[in-house]
């Protein structure tokens, strides 16, 4: 992190151009948004040290009581996935989720595209026609300009029931193009109100 904050004492303040700028010629309001800047870095830097190591505590203490009530029930099994834990009354809760998100290769997913369009075209019978809105809808990218992941994998399980070369060609594709980025492990802190609801303590972990 390259940051220099001036301050009252320097006789040189440089810009971000690296010419130097004589300190008489600061005014009032580039003053104050040195001193303020400088501030808010400083403060949000601590906050993000103490979320960082509260993920870290809250990590522990969750597979700690995970191995603890394993143990208890004599299993050895070691979670990969997610699961929810509470205190004595139940006022507190805490959830460990884990992310697994499913990606696709832009040039492999293009090609599968490209086959399942070409099987419309020339395969497509009133035996198989249902396939067709499932394609052109599995192909429609969201707001995100992405693909809907469920409903692209969703074409692969009627590959057997289609019985055509073209699709299995592309369904082919569909899976050479999977991609699983590394896994993300989500905490949730929840505490009971006095309705007896739960509310989430937002913390935003995710992130770090």
């Amino acid at each position: 992190m390259n940051v220099v904050n001036f301050k009252a004492k320097d006789q040189v303040w440089q810009d971000e151009s690296g010419t130097n700028i004589p300190y008489n010629r600061i005014n009032k309001v580039e003053r104050l948004m040195e001193r303020s800047s400088a501030k808010i870095l400083r403060e949000a830097l601590a906050i993000n040290a103490k979320l960082v190591a509260f993920r870290d505590t809250i990590s522990d203490l969750s597979m700690e009581a995970y191995d603890a009530f394993m143990a208890s029930k004599k299993s050895s099994k070691k979670t990969k996935g997610n699961f929810t834990w509470f205190n004595f009354n139940r006022t507190i809760k805490i959830e460990v989720s884990i992310s697994e998100p499913i990606k696709f290769d832009d040039l492999t997913i293009e090609a599968a595209k490209s086959k399942f369009y070409a099987f419309l075209e020339k395969n497509v019978t009133s035996s198989n026609d249902f396939v067709k809105p499932m394609i052109l809808d599995a192909f429609q990218t969201q707001r995100n300009a992405k693909l809907d992941t469920n409903r692209v994998l969703s074409l692969v399980r009627h590959e057997a029931k289609i019985n055509s070369p073209l699709f299995s060609e592309a369904v082919k594709l569909i899976q050479q193009a999977i991609r699983r980025p590394k896994s993300k492990t989500y905490y949730r802190v929840w505490v009971k109100d006095e309705a007896g609801q739960y509310k989430n303590i937002e913390l935003n972990l995710s992130s770090l």
